[in-house]
């Protein structure tokens, strides 16, 4: 059977064309001159050295050459092309035939254009993988990075990049819509405007003689972008960066080759192409102007808009909420005294509506992302003596993993193990892995039968000088120290090389026994996209109190908006280095609809104290889910606090909560009285209701760098101390000098 999905990397590589990026911005350098290049940067080998870590199953490459000499696409003569195909490449540079030497050492290109396309894979599913790049009986070539997961037909047999291959084949030619009596059934960007599910793709149609590369609308596939230049006119795409564009000029000429570190760019959202033609000028050297395309889905355009239709409540729509809350829950404990039966068990009436639907449109959404098809149980069906676990979590037991791993054990069978990976740079006190080993041990008291393993990757950043360089050409463009710290965080974490407890139970008072283990999942769930559209980010509040529900409203769409550029790409790249792929429930379309269909102020309420108010309605979410997933069927949050079970000895208690309260995130959970009684907050509750998986219900946000500590170590690193750090704005400073 044929593989149902796979990971790519993707790369192409154009030369011997002058390209025209005028459309896009009128800084990019007119090219309309003879084409004279030096020795390329770049080599396939580079190349394909940066795709085989994140596809190290399989690498090819295609070359299609395009003479000058042809007729337009008016003309009944077909342009004549050559493929050819290449597994293994060892050339230096690509190079065409008809290239002549020059004693100034500059190379003359005779005009024809080569456009080479790269493809590593990863195989997840299947047992018969899908390579790429993909060429059709018509002359099509596809490479494709990304995941079906609606809005093109896939058989339950069948693999998504020959599905999607099929259905550019069945495109017109026409780059403006369809043209009067075009018999065809959709044009390229109409067909890439339904697709639901992340990707990025390259792909050349051969009846148009047109390029068509581009990626989903909230770039959750990374794909960088070289546009021509007069030093290097070559146009070059690739989902990573390779090593060799960083480190050639990251020694002692970076001061006077400062450009050349700007050498990549993250590839703006969108459909964009490339119509090749014969051109008058360049003593006839192929052209071709890159021009993007609009998205055709109105469903998809409103949610790029990220417009919502409730942002700032009225009085009466205050009174009528209200209202509505308290006349519902009192039918719902008239009706259903003991719950109510929904598609996720029972529904509390302290539990709201809107609450309810997200996590319905969560559910599916990491159901769409982790289901496991029967293919994939027939591939390992001869390997049952192997530990499975093919999906694992980005884990700090904060709200937003727990939220994924309690969905998670839904949708996987019993007999897979869980892998939940966890990162500090501070053994057992960062406040990640405090808070991780709390939430592991709400999840096994809620699911005893799930296996799961909490993976504890130690780090000790001294000790990573030539893991950081790496990471270095994994961020890039990114350059900051922020980008680099998260990087290097994902990028170990990722990596799954750390410690588990080996009896699956862990008490620090009873003593415990680690293990070295390496996490085999192929598949990671991430929890990007949750702070953006529920406002957990601490300027969310500072925006709240100067500008109202308007302005919060204002920075969070600016978030969405932004994401692609400032997280996303880098993440996917830091995370697929290790042949793992990224995946983002929290941004899957249904759910991003979901949450803007619902009233801001029903999403949040940043009156309430952090913890509490910010992300409100996922807080809510994760009281209901877990109220449904605990066989005894007890309440989430005990009511008695008495009653609670605490995770967490004392002194661990005050000490997250003594990093909760630092500088760096400048957020106060907690604040004792005098005549209070210790792990008691002004609201009463009880600490260990915030440590636990109450915990991950009530936790405020925590970013990565500073939860494993990378943060505090790469300042003394690199500034001497946290204050000097923040003195310089290190969080925003670049970590290369311009």
């Amino acid at each position: 059977m044929r593989s149902r999905r796979s990971m790519c990397g993707i790369a192409l590589i154009i030369s011997g064309a002058s390209i025209d990026c005028s459309s896009l911005s009128p800084d990019f350098p007119s090219l309309n001159q003879p084409l004279q290049v030096q020795h390329p940067i770049l080599s396939v080998d580079d190349f394909k050295a940066a795709l085989h870590r994140r596809g190290p199953d399989y690498f090819g490459s295609k070359k299609l050459v395009l003479p000058f000499n042809f007729k337009t696409e008016k003309s009944n003569e077909p342009l004549p092309i050559n493929v050819e195909e290449a597994v293994e490449l060892t050339n230096d540079c690509i190079a065409s035939p008809n290239e002549v030497a020059q004693d100034d050492g500059f190379t003359v290109v005779n005009p024809a254009a080569e456009l080479h396309f790269m493809g590593a894979t990863l195989h997840l599913r299947g047992t018969s993988p899908v390579y790429q790049p993909l060429v059709d009986d018509s002359g099509n070539i596809l490479v494709y990075n990304g995941e079906l997961f609606g809005g093109l037909h896939v058989e339950s047999d069948g693999n998504d990049t020959e599905a999607l291959m099929h259905a550019l084949g069945r495109c017109c030619s026409c780059r403006s819509g369809h043209k009067k009596g075009c018999s065809q059934q959709s044009y390229v960007p109409e067909l890439l405007s339904t697709i639901k599910g992340p990707w990025a793709l390259i792909y050349w149609q051969d009846s148009s003689k047109t390029l068509w590369f581009g990626r989903d609308a909230f770039g959750r596939r990374s794909l960088l972008v070289h546009w021509p230049t007069l030093d290097d006119c070559q146009l070059l795409l690739s989902s990573v960066s390779p090593p060799s564009s960083v480190e050639k000029y990251s020694d002692s000429d970076v001061e006077d080759r400062m450009i050349d570190l700007d050498f990549w760019a993250e590839l703006s959202c969108g459909i964009y192409s490339i119509e090749f033609n014969a051109s008058k000028h360049n003593n006839g050297c192929l052209a071709g102007a890159v021009r993007k395309h609009e998205w055709t889905n109105p469903l998809l355009k409103d949610l790029i808009k990220w417009d919502r239709a409730h942002v700032e409540p009225s009085s009466h729509e205050i009174y009528s909420h209200s209202f509505s809350v308290e006349r519902e829950q009192h039918l719902m404990h008239q009706t259903y005294a003991n719950g109510a039966p929904s598609e996720l068990g029972i529904v509390r009436p302290s539990v709201s509506q809107p609450a309810h639907k997200v996590l319905i449109a969560l559910r599916d959404s990491v159901m769409h992302r982790s289901i496991l098809k029967p293919i994939f149980k027939m591939a390992t069906s001869k390997t049952v003596d192997e530990t499975l676990v093919p999906v694992a979590v980005l884990f700090s037991g904060g709200l937003d993993s727990m939220i994924l791993a309690a969905l998670l054990t839904k949708c996987l069978e019993p007999c897979y193990e869980i892998d939940l990976l966890n990162v500090s740079f501070d053994g057992q006190s960062a406040p990640d892995r405090i808070s991780a080993r709390a939430g592991l041990k709400e999840l096994q008291r809620i699911t005893p039968s799930r296996r799961w393993n909490l993976v504890e990757i130690d780090a000790d950043l001294s000790n990573l000088t030539s893991e950081t360089k790496h990471v270095v050409s994994l961020i890039n463009p990114s350059k900051t120290y922020m980008d680099l710290n998260i990087g290097i965080a994902l990028w170990l974490a990722a990596g799954g090389d750390g410690w588990v407890d080996e009896d699956n139970f862990i008490d620090h008072e009873q003593g415990y026994r680690r293990s070295k283990y390496k996490s085999k999942a192929k598949i990671l769930l991430v929890g990007s996209g949750a702070d953006e559209q529920c406002a957990g980010y601490g300027r969310h509040k500072t925006k709240y109190r100067l500008g109202g529900w308007a302005g919060l409203h204002e920075e969070m769409k600016l978030d969405m908006q932004r994401i692609w550029k400032r997280n996303l790409g880098r993440d996917d790249r830091c995370i697929s280095d290790s042949g793992k792929e990224a995946r983002f429930p929290f941004l899957d379309e249904d759910v991003i609809r979901t949450l803007l269909e619902i009233p801001l102020w029903e999403v949040v309420d940043l009156n309430q104290p952090s913890g509490r108010g910010d992300k409100k309605i996922l807080r809510e979410e994760a009281v209901e889910f877990y109220e449904n997933l605990c066989h005894d069927d007890t309440p989430f949050v005990d009511p008695e606090p008495e009653v609670t079970k605490n995770f967490l000895t004392e002194e661990q208690q005050r000490k997250l909560i003594r990093e909760f309260t630092d500088e760096e995130i400048k957020i106060v959970v907690f604040n004792e009285k005098e005549d209070s009684n210790p792990g008691i907050d002004d609201d009463g509750f009880n600490v260990a209701q915030l440590l636990g998986i109450e915990a991950g219900a009530f936790l405020p946000k925590r970013a990565i760098q500073f939860g494993s500590r990378i943060a505090r170590e790469s300042n003394r690193k690199n500034f001497g101390s946290n204050r000097a750090a923040n003195q310089a704005s290190a969080g925003s400073l670049a970590f290369h000098k311009s």
